[in-house]
């Protein structure tokens, strides 16, 4: 659905380390990186997550990113508070959404929620 999802930091470096930390179990690299930030994406997709350079303060977004197992979700949660992120929901069911629904959830270098989900059952 989406091409790309665009949001600044006021910490270009560490919030550009956290993310390919976070996100390296999802196999998510850089793409391209300029002056105006970097852009993120897995292999194989089109869409990006642009982060960009700004000066004010960053909205706190909800990002979601999709995983083909629960091990990645596992993986990033560990990856992610090994980059210094704060936990949000460790991995787990989240029978709320629906009865598959595996989640992890941290809070980034500008607060951003953010969470790796498997809709997939148990392998």
């Amino acid at each position: 659905m989406f091409d790309h999802v665009v949001f600044g930091v006021s910490d270009y470096a560490a919030s550009k380390a956290f993310f390919l930390k976070a996100l390296e179990p999802l196999g998510v690299a850089i793409a391209s990186e300029g002056q105006l930030g970097v852009e993120l994406c897995c292999a194989g997709s089109d869409a990006t997550l642009c982060i960009r350079r700004v000066e004010e303060a960053a909205t706190h977004l909800h990002l979601a990113f999709k995983a083909e197992n629960r091990g990645q979700v596992e993986s990033f949660h560990r990856a992610a508070i090994e980059a210094g992120a704060y936990d949000n929901g460790a991995p787990g069911l989240r029978p709320e959404y629906h009865a598959n629904y595996f989640a992890a959830f941290v809070i980034g270098p500008d607060g951003h929620n953010i969470e790796v989900v498997c809709h997939e059952p148990e392998a």
